[in-house]
């Protein structure tokens, strides 16, 4: 998981006060004042650069295309720079709303590949741009700076990542031009691998542990066959190596908390703290254990689609939370309605979400539903550790436990309403496997009701699912299954019963 931290002004300034926090069992760094409204967050894909296209783009992976972290699943290609990057919401802040726009830290996983135009690509709508190549790395890496290679080593005070761009955006808050608004975006690749902290934090937390919730350990016994083949119970040298990773992640989080802190400081002295609209979130979650799975993301499971959403600004009352469920989908949407920008010219899947922050939309007219959705990947060959599993699995643990598989491509309706929390998904496999969580009374989803589920619910819940599948634009936010507004017309559903993100894969 990385961290993605958002300054924004509308004749504003952005960053965020100290807090430290803990959600779904990841420690989350981030230091914010009582001035602030804590969101319900989850993402549209469990992976970082899908979901990192849907911040900027406000898209549904259906729609934006990226698949996966690779050039060959749309991250960061040509394609992507040709078809959504001039559709991004800091493009459309930068040509017409007068902004002068800032990005530092990570940007897509495959930002700077030579096949995609190298680091001497600036994507549109930045002004000032500090993009790292590649993926994660707090030591030894280069960074674009406004298109100009810059390689960093492995000295502390002058290349710990996290510390360089703090600051950089320092330096652009103390030199940008007063007389325009600005949105700055900063995105640490901290907490994720290889979880390298800075020298005055490595020997933190040393007696923390991943949480064990319920679903810690336990075998999913009636969930799709990647998790039933995790090994239950795990092994002590699994068990060991999440717990180390979970204690490294915090650490390198320690250094996000110094980011946020020196930035709202620099804020606070130029005077521009209070007329500014701060949000901190991630691109995706992260397991830990969770239904014996060691280490990653990619499932369907709250640990891994929930993110930390908090936001603070103007006309929000401070200590607030809400229920009502917010996807990343929604930012790009929000964002430009902050700066006064009609989103209904762009082809956003989210919502603005503004309404909500005031405080002015209740349960009974904000959206019940959203989609989240991913496609597995596979190796065409099995890996030589796991010879039994075959091929089309992949990212396998010592024990072979392997997180991922061409035929985890799944897609879920998530729904949020004061009638019904629950979440319905299906996979694209054989087996057409269905799994359903009623979130109120089974928070750890360890009951899959698939089976024992009314039959109308089931039919609703995938007319719901092809729907959005399908969706584009004002399409996606029509009135869900537990929307008073909702009407089911069995006439509606697709012949084949189903539409697919792909066409089935066998692991």
């Amino acid at each position: 998981m990385n961290g993605v931290c958002e300054g924004f002004s509308r004749e504003m300034n952005g960053v965020y006060e100290g807090f430290s926090r803990e959600m779904n069992g990841v420690y989350e760094g981030f230091r914010v004042s009582a001035a602030g409204r804590e969101m319900n967050g989850f993402v549209a894909s469990p992976l970082c650069c899908p979901s990192r296209a849907s911040i900027l783009t406000g898209k549904y992976p259906h729609n934006h295309h990226v698949i996966n972290n690779t050039l060959e699943g749309n991250c960061s290609s040509t394609a992507w720079q040709k078809t959504q990057e001039p559709k991004t919401f800091p493009a459309l802040l930068q040509a017409y709303a007068g902004y002068q726009t800032f990005y530092a830290g990570k940007y897509l996983n495959q930002y700077g590949n030579p096949d995609a135009g190298g680091v001497e690509h600036v994507p549109l709508g930045w002004d000032y741009w500090v993009g790292l190549e590649r993926n994660s790395r707090y030591y030894n890496y280069t960074l674009s700076v406004n298109g100009k290679p810059k390689k960093h080593g492995g000295n502390y005070s002058e290349d710990y990542l996290t510390d360089v761009l703090t600051n950089m955006s320092l330096d652009f808050l103390q030199y940008k031009s007063n007389y325009r608004p600005f949105f700055m975006m900063v995105s640490p690749p901290a907490p994720h691998a290889p979880w390298t902290a800075a020298p005055q934090y490595q020997d933190r937390f040393k007696d923390l542990k991943a949480p064990r919730d319920p679903n810690f350990n336990v075998h999913g016994k009636d969930k799709h066959w990647l998790i039933r083949q995790a090994k239950t119970p795990m092994t002590n040298s699994s068990i060991q190596l999440l717990d180390d990773a979970y204690r490294k992640r915090w650490r390198t989080l320690l250094s996000v908390d110094d980011l946020v802190e020196k930035v709202v400081k620099r804020l606070e002295v130029r005077g521009e703290l209070e007329n500014t609209y701060i949000i901190f979130t991630s691109d995706n979650g992260y397991h830990t254990g969770q239904f014996s799975l060691p280490l990653d993301k990619r499932q369907l499971y709250e640990s891994d689609i929930r993110v930390p959403l908090l936001i603070r600004g103007p006309n929000i009352k401070p200590n607030q939370t809400t229920g009502l469920a917010v996807q990343n989908v929604d930012l790009g949407p929000t964002i430009l309605d902050m700066a006064g920008y009609n989103v209904n010219k762009t082809a956003m899947d989210g919502m603005s979400f503004l309404s909500v922050l005031a405080g002015s939309v209740n349960s009974t007219t904000w959206r019940t539903d959203f989609l989240v959705e991913y496609e597995g990947e596979g190796s065409n060959v099995a890996d030589p550790a796991c010879p039994l599993l075959g091929p089309g699995v992949s990212e396998c643990f010592p024990d072979c436990v392997c997180e991922d598989s061409f035929n985890n491509t799944y897609a879920c309706v998530r729904t949020v309403a004061p009638s019904a929390d629950i979440q319905y998904c299906e996979f694209d496999d054989n087996e057409v496997f269905v799994e359903v969580y009623n979130m109120t009374v089974d928070p750890y989803q360890l009951s899959n009701l698939a089976k024992t589920i009314d039959q109308e619910v089931l039919e609703k819940m995938n007319h719901r699912l092809m729907m959005l599948q399908s969706c584009s634009g004002q399409s996606c936010r029509t009135p869900g299954v537990y929307d008073a507004r909702y009407t089911f017309d069995p006439q509606l559903m697709f012949s084949n019963r189903r539409q697919r993100i792909s066409g089935p894969r066998r692991a």
